[in-house]
């Protein structure tokens, strides 16, 4: 098939059918952590964590734990690529004793998805075993790695998480304290990073001073979590404690929990994307229910693209909340137009293009009696190609809808992030290249509408700052000169 013109939005709409890729956001990382102060083993509770925060990251996990009272060098660690319930099951868990660990759940671009960059990363130095989880990405890890490496380290995996790791067992042979080392290894990386550490004798978080990525703390009897967010907490039976601050680090020994304020700068960004796409919707981050975000994104639609429809729609799972609140705000009904396969993940084998199937309609699917003969407000999170909306789009009209109008929850992407979001660059974003009405036409749709980005503080009232970058390019540090992505990331 052969584009005409740039304003050719026929034809430009049947080349993103055709392009099977899929165009989705990555979703971030997750980590997860337990200190039981009773002696308990925490394996099967780090499981159940990872398994709540599986939405973060579903191409590789691990976990990995140590003894309190044992030998300085005596973690296990068990982590491959795939979805939790893939890589453990009961007798990997019964072997795994300790009662401190880490764990992770990653998601990358693509080129980097090997089993070498799967986390918890797990260093035997002079002081002992560092177990070390990260989400985010640093803006500095290629300076940092160059450096590292003329010094004499030598890197098994493509991750900025290892630089962190040699910078933290670098810095501890010089203090006196682990939890000091974290905090000369901060002071040298920059970009986004939520840190779980576990020493051999304590665990330890720590959040950028910019709070890019969430980190929050839990209890439950005499034992302490630390996890990406509070549904995981909820899942084991923890008690949401607090949010890490910024630039906090938190300590948890034996004695309980310590905090070091003293890098907090109050100059806040955190992600906006983690209340509009990327968290769990039963999670609280900084104070904010992440439900009540995406619901007053959509009442802010319906106040600002208004149309006349018989029902509206959200795309799972993250749209579903946006429609419920452009639907109160409207007063158009709301419906449940799609059918998902919760049993396909991020990794599943692509049809090719020669196939009649199409990677959406293997995890999404329109119900036909919901969307017959009617006007359909359609919300999403977000456009990125626009492959996947044009075809979600279609599957709507091809299901028997008359009209279907586009919402979408998030401003238009026109720039990329570099802080641990998988949003491409520029060149690769269809808002960037083409005006609201010529999206609207390629995409297929009758009407299209985005969140405006003057109303975004909106979604996360209060003092805390945001990041816009990837919609208005206005990045809160400096990006890096070299585009590494896909390379060096969380």
């Amino acid at each position: 098939m052969k584009c005409h013109g740039q304003n050719c939005g026929s034809c430009h709409r049947e080349c993103l059918l055709a392009n099977e890729e899929e165009a989705k956001l990555g979703e971030e990382c997750g980590v997860f952590g337990m200190y039981d102060l009773d002696g308990g083993d925490v394996a099967s509770s780090i499981y159940y964590g990872l398994f709540s925060l599986q939405h973060r990251g579903q191409e590789s996990c691990g976990i990995a734990v140590s003894q309190t009272d044992g030998a300085l060098r005596n973690s296990q660690v068990c982590k491959g690529m795939g979805l939790v319930n893939e890589v453990f099951d009961a007798e990997h868990l019964e072997k795994m004793a300790g009662d401190i660990g880490v764990g992770h759940v990653r998601y990358s671009t693509a080129g980097a998805s090997i089993p070498e960059n799967t986390q918890p990363l797990v260093l035997n130095y002079i002081k002992g075993t560092l177990m070390v989880a990260h989400n985010g990405n640093l803006v500095n890890a290629l300076d940092l790695r160059q450096e590292l490496e003329l010094n004499g380290a030598i890197f098994h995996t493509s991750v900025d998480s290892e630089v962190i790791a040699y910078l933290i067992a670098r810095e501890r042979l010089h203090v006196g304290k682990v939890e000091e080392a974290v905090k000369l290894a901060m002071g040298r990386i920059k970009g986004a990073y939520s840190l779980v550490v576990a020493s051999p004798r304590k665990l330890i978080g720590a959040r950028d001073p910019f709070g890019f990525r969430p980190l929050c703390i839990g209890k439950r009897d005499n034992a302490y979590f630390l996890s990406s967010e509070s549904c995981a907490l909820d899942t084991v039976g923890a008690e949401f404690v607090r949010d890490v601050e910024p630039g906090e680090i938190v300590t948890i020994n034996a004695q309980g929990i310590h905090s070091d304020k003293s890098m907090v700068t109050g100059q806040y960004s955190r992600c906006i994307f983690e209340y509009i796409y990327f968290a769990r919707p039963d999670s609280y981050i900084d104070g904010i229910s992440v439900h009540s975000s995406r619901l007053t994104a959509g009442r802010i639609l319906a106040q600002d693209h208004p149309v006349e429809a018989d029902i509206v729609v959200g795309v799972p799972e993250s749209g579903n909340a946006a429609a419920m609140g452009y639907s109160m705000e409207s007063g158009i009904p709301y419906g449940t137009a799609f059918v998902k396969n919760s049993y396909v993940g991020r990794t599943f084998i692509k049809p090719k293009q020669s196939s009649r199937e199409s990677s959406v309609r293997v995890k999404l699917n329109a119900l036909r009696e919901v969307v017959r003969g009617k006007r359909v407000v359609m919300i999403d999170d977000s456009i990125v190609r626009g492959t996947t909306s044009a075809r979600i789009v279609k599957m709507i009209k091809d299901a028997g809808a008359t009209e279907v109008h586009v919402r979408i929850s998030s401003p238009p992407f026109r720039y990329p992030c570099y802080f641990g979001t998988d949003v491409p660059s520029s060149d690769q974003l269809i808002a960037y290249h083409h005006s609201v009405e010529e999206v609207a036409e390629m995409i297929g749709a009758d009407s299209l509408g985005y969140l405006n980005a003057d109303r975004l503080a909106e979604l996360v009232e209060g003092d805390m700052g945001y990041c816009h970058a990837c919609f208005s390019g206005q990045y809160p540090l400096d990006p890096p000169e070299e585009d590494i992505r896909g390379e060096y990331e969380h």
